[in-house]
Order: C-alpha cells, then structure tokens, then sequence
C-alpha cells in the first residue's frame, strides 16, 4: 500500500503542479493586460508593471491554489480511470479510503504551504506592489482610509480619536483627540494637521493646537511637533490600503480588538479572520471531492470536459465562498458560520459521493 500511496501522491502532485503553473501564466498574462493602461502615467512604466504583477504573484497563487488542487486532482485520477490503473487498484484490494488518504497524504502538506503564503508572503508582497504603484502612478498623497464621512474614529481609555483620511505611505492628515475624565467630562482637545510613526514606536504629530478646559478657565497652546503614545500602529491601517481578505492574521486580531473596543462593527474583519484560517483546508477539501467526480467520466478521452468541470467547480466554491461572507456582513450572522459553512457544504457533497460510490 506504501507504495500505491506513494504513486498515486506523485500523480496527483505533478498534475497539480503543472495546472498550478498553467494558472498563474494565465492569471499573470491577464494583469499585465490590465496594467498596460496604466503605462506611460508619470514614472509608470512597462518595468514598473512588470514588477507590480510579480509582486501580485503571490496573491494570486494563495487564491488559485485550491482551484488548481480540484483540476489537477481531477485530471490525475480520472487518467487512473481511463487507463484502467485505478480499476486494478481497486481491484487488488485498495478501497476508496485508501486511496482518499493517499491524496490526503499530498493535501496536508499543500495546505500548510498555502497557509504559509497567505500569511508570510502575500501580505507583504501585495503591499509592497501597491506601494510601487502608487509611488510610480504619483499617487503617493492618495487617500487610503476614510471610514465614515467625518473620517476614522476609535476609542483607548477614555480619549475618542478621529483621523480624517490617512495617506498610501500611512500619513495622518487631521488628528483630532478627545480626551475625559473620570466623570466623561471633557477636558482635553487636541488637533494637528498631520502625523508620521517615528522609528521609536510613536507618532510624531505636527502642528499641534491644544485647548485645555478647566472648571473656571480654558488654555489653549500650540506646539509645533507632539509626541503621540497610542496603541494605534500603522500595521492596524493596513487593512485599508489591502482588502481584509489579503491581511495577516494577526493585523485582522488586532483591528478587530481596536474596533471593538470602540464598539464599532467588527464582523467584516472576523470573517476574513476565519476564513483566513479555514481557507488552507479548502485544498484538501478540494482534492477529496475530485475523487467521485472523476469516476463519472468516460475511460477514454474527456480531458477538456474534465478540466472545465474541475474549473467550474472551483468557480462555484470561490463565489459561494464570497458570497456567504458578504451576506455575513450584511445580515450579521456569526462570522465563524459565514466562513465555515460553504467549507462544509462541498466537505459533506465530497463525503456523500464516496459513500454512495462505495456502496455501488
């Protein structure tokens, strides 16, 4: 059986691997045609939009890497099938668990490595290539986050903090901080144009106007720089310059506790969480449910039905994947149930073709 396992893992894996290039060709060539029309904009350049689509590379393998896991999975086994390999397999005594474990086998490593780069390299990479862009388009003053109307607002302690936009290379423009005491009487405001995160781990404000209300007096003071302890980190407004489904897991924690103890809304970002941390056994997930689906093909040809059913397949996952957290969001259901549920629909379709294969 070892060394069953072993053949059918190298199958799988060599097929997986050459339809996991096939897509990243596909999807690279298709931004570059895309970013085409940006060039000749200021300093952007056919060079510039070729490392933009590398930087994006790494996105685009985390997102097509289940899709390619289903095809390639496909496409192995139902060659099995058509070569009759896979009936003298099952003729020699391996049953449809044994061959599921032996994909699993190649699955569990696969997952890892996609969770890896979803949370190690395509972050980075992906801010990296918007910055790039922005530098080069000119666009380094474009404004990145502005929650609401009045702009962004959170909560520490007793002090309410509005930042009214913040810039592409994370520069406050129009920090105003409320400050109360004990009582919730108001008895600080202060306000500054702008603001930068210095290397000691504070934000450095400038222009800084101070008005003091005392019980019988008003002061008011203005600096030209002031120095700004705040737990409020640049890596927290990443989540603005990146949707949250490209974040780290631990940027997406760490806005969600600063959201809700601002008692702001806070399921777009627990949703992105989970299905951050589910979404690696979508390739596991995947390769079982090509199984069944490759036993209903012919033995003999079918190569490009098997393939545009594999990529409809993975099509439906991805959209009822972003539907249901959409629909999360907006009807507020519990975050882990909009992630995990569409998970468990094709986990169950998966676990019910076997069986009924099986009992056939």
């Amino acid at each position: 059986m070892r060394t069953l396992t072993r053949y059918i893992g190298r199958e799988v894996l060599g097929a997986i691997l050459l339809i996991f290039m096939a897509l990243i060709m596909l999807f690279a060539f298709f931004d570059l045609i895309a970013e085409l029309g940006n060039v000749g904009k200021a300093d952007y350049t056919i060079t510039t939009a070729l490392l933009f689509v590398t930087l994006h590379l790494p996105s685009r393998m985390y997102e097509l890497f289940p899709v390619a896991a289903l095809i390639g999975t496909l496409f192995a086994i139902a060659q099995l099938v058509a070569s009759s390999e896979y009936t003298v397999m099952r003729a020699s005594g391996a049953s449809l668990l044994q061959v599921t474990w032996a994909l699993m086998r190649i699955g569990i490593p696969l997952a890892l490595v996609t969770f890896l780069a979803g949370e190690y390299v395509a972050p980075p990479a992906e801010r990296l290539a918007r910055q790039v862009k922005a530098v080069a388009s000119g666009d380094t003053a474009k404004v990145v986050a502005q929650q609401f109307t009045s702009g962004f607002w959170f909560k520490q302690d007793r002090s309410f903090v509005n930042i009214r936009s913040v810039l592409a290379d994370m520069t406050l423009v129009g920090v105003r901080i409320y400050e109360f005491d004990r009582d919730l009487r108001l008895t600080t405001i202060r306000s500054a144009e702008s603001g930068r995160f210095s290397s000691a781990g504070h934000w450095q404000l400038a222009v800084v106007e101070t008005t003091e209300i005392g019980a019988d007096r008003v002061r008011h003071s203005r600096l030209p720089t002031w120095d700004w302890q705040t737990v409020l980190r640049p890596s927290l407004l990443m989540v603005y310059q990146l949707p949250p489904e490209k974040l780290e897991l631990g940027t997406l924690w760490d806005n969600t506790r600063l959201l809700s103890q601002s008692t702001q809304k806070t399921s777009r970002f627990e949703i992105a969480f989970w299905n951050k941390v589910f979404y690696p056994a979508a390739v596991i997930v995947m390769m079982i449910l090509a199984l069944p689906f490759a036993h209903f093909q012919r033995r003999q040809g079918g190569v490009g039905f098997r393939i545009f059913a594999g990529t409809m397949l993975g099509l439906v996952f991805f959209l009822v994947g972003r539907l249901f957290s959409h629909l999360g969001v907006l009807n507020d259901w519990p975050p882990l149930f909009s992630a995990l549920f569409p998970l468990a629909v094709f986990l169950g379709l998966s676990a019910s073709m076997l069986y009924w294969l099986e009992r056939r």
